[in-house]
């Protein structure tokens, strides 16, 4: 069989066998940080989460959503991975998560207020970093980010602590062995 008729294969088989069936997971959920991507448990995983280890990572938020009703991709990962835990049954005390923003991605820390003014809708951002703290996140913007683009410290959501500078927060926690993902 050549590539071009396993191209032209694929899409039909999977009109005919959507991937949920083929892996046969439950439906996606999102009970740790609703708003954020849910998670299909694969029955037959090789690795999956383990309710005794410790999950350790820094996600760096550099990249703004597509659109303004969306969650930026950071912290829709690190909600998405709490997701994966707690349906799993790992309890959430077991992942150490810290976001730190800076760069496109800062405006999703905006208030209600300072966000719909400049984007003509509410934030979508403000019940995830809520729902993400409630679950232990620690989340931070650079404080250096904040100077140069005149946010007032004020505007911000009450959830996000602010550091001096987003790339020592990053090695900070590097040298704590967290694991860096960007986004």
């Amino acid at each position: 069989m050549t590539l071009r008729s396993v191209t032209a294969v694929v899409p039909f088989v999977l009109l005919l066998f959507p991937a949920t069936s083929l892996l046969a997971g439950s439906p996606p959920s999102a009970t740790a940080v609703p708003g954020t991507d849910g998670y299909v448990t694969i029955p037959k995983a090789e690795l999956r989460p383990n309710k005794s280890q410790h999950y350790r990572a820094i996600f760096n938020a550099t990249e703004a959503a597509g659109r303004p009703t969306e969650v930026v991709p950071a912290l829709n990962m690190a909600g998405s991975e709490l997701n994966a835990l707690a349906a799993e049954n790992v309890p959430l005390s077991n992942a150490r998560f810290v976001v730190v923003f800076h760069g496109a991605a800062i405006d999703a820390i905006l208030d209600d207020a300072h966000y719909k003014a400049k984007y003509g809708v509410d934030n979508p951002n403000l019940s995830v970093l809520a729902a993400m703290r409630k679950a232990g996140t620690e989340i931070f913007v650079c404080g250096q980010n904040m100077l140069a683009v005149a946010m007032d410290p004020k505007a911000i959501s009450p959830d996000v602590r602010v550091a001096s500078d987003a790339l020592l927060v990053l090695m900070a926690y590097q040298n704590k062995g967290y694991a860096l993902l960007d986004f």
